[in-house]
């Protein structure tokens, strides 16, 4: 219930994109926020009020001459909320909010607000790039507005283009980092490894594993938007670059140690979220390996990054996060990995709930407890850890006695 307490004002304008706010209200509620839905005339040809009455147990408002507020609909939902979130913001209702204008209930209550706004655009890709909309979105931005999007993607008309509205947990996350989590990282310098390693048998192929680096990203992107300064050491990944963060390309688990060990004493933090080969082929091999009968690798081990910079670190990094990936005795072999690499902080992940998916189900081990967290949204998982860490960072007398027994590198 990470949005608990908090008190949000829904607005739609007139955009096909509408249906997404049943979503995005959804989303809001079930992290514990208090929803009132505001319309517009033009938004209620593409969802009914009803819908949302429904969803939050208040009618949704859709005047200025609601009956169900004894007062000023317009200044008691300003005053009430905490946020404002406009989605979908079309082209006509931004650059009437841009001018002023205070003719219906949504923008009226615009004109009242106490708390942060935020404008979420949806409209063709042409009219996002107007000359006309992109003036008014920096004067938004200008006074005080966060704009979140749009995303390039399928359009209403088939088209693809920069236009398409954010999707509903996106917006609640972004909601969740301003409301809840805002520049609480400030001044930490994080080092985050994520993806998997590939060690190469030959020129065309390598010895890999299923990690999408999709949780490391995740904790990265957390990380900036909370105001950490993040950089990513990254093994082959498909994702994009998160913003204002940088990214150290590392293919195999030997690229990665060295880019690790040559970093981390710069870094408050360290959070080791790679899946890293444990074994790599003993010998690289020139050519193509031709098709047989059967085939025989040798292989060695990699080196234990998580332990030698647990061995390594005297004051930095101030708190070391590692990962463990189990199939069985979760909790019980990484408490295990906790000690013998000298961590702070192990993130136990069920292998049936998490590799290379969208959620993960985890257990948070550090010495004085285990954390047992339901299933959840990657980016949710990441607030979790961060949360974590930063009470680690803000309390050190929380972090294990550095003379605790560790696993010697390897």
């Amino acid at each position: 219930m990470s949005l608990q307490g908090k008190c949000i004002v829904v607005g739609l304008g007139g955009g096909i994109a509408a249906f997404k706010a049943v979503e995005l209200v959804r989303e809001l509620m079930r992290r514990g926020a208090e929803v009132r839905v505001v319309m517009t005339e033009a938004a209620t040809h593409f969802v009914g009020p009803i819908t949302f009455a429904g969803l939050t147990g208040r009618p949704a408002v859709t005047d200025l001459w609601a009956q169900d507020y004894a007062g000023e609909v317009h200044v008691e939902l300003g005053e009430w909320a905490d946020a404002i979130v406009i989605a979908p913001a079309t082209m006509n209702l931004i650059a009437r909010a841009t001018s002023g204008q205070a003719n219906d209930a949504l923008l009226a209550t615009l004109a009242c607000a106490r708390g942060d706004v935020f404008f979420v655009p949806s409209m063709h890709h042409r009219m996002w790039s107007h000359q006309a909309t992109q003036s008014n979105i920096r004067t938004l931005i200008d006074r005080g507005a966060l704009v979140l999007g749009p995303i390039t993607g399928p359009l209403a008309n088939g088209e693809i283009g920069e236009g398409r509205m954010m999707e509903p947990e996106d917006i609640a996350d972004e909601l969740e980092s301003r409301l809840v989590h805002s520049d609480d990282l400030s001044g930490s310098r994080i080092l985050i490894t994520a993806g998997p390693t590939h060690e190469d048998l030959d020129p065309i192929r390598f010895l890999g594993n299923r990690s999408s680096g999709r949780m490391g990203y995740a904790i990265a992107s957390q990380a900036q938007r909370r105001g950490a300064d993040v950089t990513i050491v990254s093994g082959p990944v498909h994702l994009p670059t998160p913003f204002g963060v940088e990214v150290v390309p590392a293919r195999s688990a030997r690229e990665m140690h060295a880019a690790v060990m040559s970093r981390f004493e710069q870094f408050d933090v360290v959070i080791m979220a790679a899946a890293v080969a444990d074994y790599r082929p003993e010998r690289l091999e020139a050519q193509k390996i031709k098709k047989d009968e059967s085939l025989k690798l040798e292989l060695v081990r990699n080196p234990d990054i998580l332990a030698e910079v647990g061995a390594k670190r005297a004051q930095r990094p101030s708190v070391l996060v590692g990962f463990a990936l189990e199939t069985e005795d979760l909790e019980r072999s990484a408490r295990h990995k906790l000690v013998r690499k000298a961590a702070d902080l192990i993130v136990a992940n069920e292998a049936s709930a998490g590799l290379g998916g969208d959620t993960n189900r985890a257990t948070l081990i550090d010495a004085a407890a285990a954390t047992r967290l339901p299933q959840m949204t990657k980016r949710a998982l990441a607030n979790q850890i961060l949360d974590r860490v930063r009470t680690l960072l803000n309390n050190p007398s929380q972090r294990p006695r550095r003379e605790a027994e560790h696993e010697a590198p390897n």
